[in-house]
């Protein structure tokens, strides 16, 4: 079973771009370690179409959110060298910063992708 659930906040802002007439949506998640010296754990989301649009029109830098989804490997050449990445492809993300809208705080479900 391929599945990953993440509470965090967002370190970047979220960029939405067009993929093969695809929308997709990517962000950086800080998800703190339960340590004492503040460390947290960076992980690339990655959603797409209806959600992705979402993300990026209610989302910002620091706005909190729980995500569930898969984990996904890719690979890729830059400058000459092989790179490595793990993101988590979102199937649904709750948005969870109080005060916002209650459209904007329900959860979206993404169709299988």
């Amino acid at each position: 079973m391929n599945s990953v659930s993440l509470v965090g906040n967002l370190a970047t802002d979220v960029e939405l771009r067009q993929v093969s007439e695809r929308k997709v949506a990517s962000f950086l998640l800080a998800v703190d370690r339960p340590s004492r010296d503040g460390a947290a754990d960076f992980v690339w989301i990655t959603a797409w179409e209806r959600q992705a649009e979402l993300c990026s029109e209610y989302l910002a830098k620091g706005a909190r959110i729980g995500v569930e989804g898969r984990l996904k490997s890719r690979t890729w050449e830059a400058d000459g060298r092989r790179r490595d990445a793990i993101e988590i492809v979102a199937r649904r993300i709750d948005f969870l910063d109080s005060g916002r809208a209650e459209a904007e705080a329900m959860p979206f479900e993404a169709a299988a992708v």
